[in-house]
């Protein structure tokens, strides 16, 4: 089966290390859209899109963010599958009528995440399972109709609208971008906070976070199998006509 193609709207203002990890995860044809310089897809002609991480807020005043927003609304009324991840997570959720709100602490580190064990992005996945988390913005509030299937003390962490998925942990990261990412946050947390993170990110916990990233192969199946539903569709009416 041809694989999916997949818009990757890619939100950091660094895209390197953001290109690198979802490139190795998802198993399609990526075309990559810088959003902090403007870029966005031009039509819905993909199969699917990615919105990444990102260090921005889905509530600040820039002219991409709202770029952004307006190019995934129409996406999602032209019925594209999509996954949001950490910053698409919040941006999905604002975009669909959902309320996205800054935290009084930040959540960072290899954290536990529990889920309702009846979601298709999930599937194969722990009830109780380990992410790594950075986000210092929360989704307060679902989109209207949305079913939240994950959870922790920090509050939502995935949820679905139709035919879009979203999660505010990170299943893309690696051992080097966890660490990185953690040292970047000097202007934000203490040096004992950051060490106490860096201390955490070891092999033991990266292998058992592994687990989560079975969510990109369950959303390039959603994915594929909404192209051949929609294909089934096609072929149909025109049976039809």
């Amino acid at each position: 089966m041809e694989r999916p193609r997949i818009a990757l709207l890619n939100a950091a203002h660094d895209p390197g290390d953001t290109r690198r990890n979802f490139r190795r995860e998802l198993d399609g044809d990526l075309v990559e859209f810088h959003c902090p310089e403007g870029e966005v897809p031009e039509s819905f002609r993909y199969d699917g899109f990615v919105v990444t991480g990102s260090r921005a807020s889905v509530y600040w005043e820039r002219e991409w963010i709202g770029r952004l927003k307006t190019w995934v609304g129409e996406a999602i009324e032209a019925g594209l599958p999509g996954l949001g991840v950490c910053y698409g997570h919040q941006l999905l959720a604002d975009v669909m009528g959902g309320r996205v709100e800054a935290m009084d602490d930040y959540e960072i580190g290899y954290r536990t995440v529990e889920q309702d064990g009846d979601n298709r992005l999930l599937d194969g996945v722990d009830e109780d399972f380990t992410v790594f988390t950075t986000h210092s913005d929360r989704v307060v509030e679902a989109p209207p109709g949305a079913t939240v299937f994950a959870r922790n003390d920090y509050g939502i962490h995935g949820f679905r609208k139709g035919r879009v998925f979203a999660v505010q942990f990170h299943p893309e990261y690696d051992v080097a971008t966890a660490e990185s990412v953690t040292k970047g946050k000097d202007d934000q947390l203490s040096a004992e906070r950051i060490q106490e993170v860096l201390d955490g990110i070891t092999a033991e916990n990266y292998d058992a976070a592994c687990e989560a990233k079975r969510l990109f192969d369950n959303f390039t199946a959603f994915v594929l199998d909404v192209r051949e539903d929609c294909g089934s569709s096609q072929s149909a009416s025109a049976a039809d006509d």
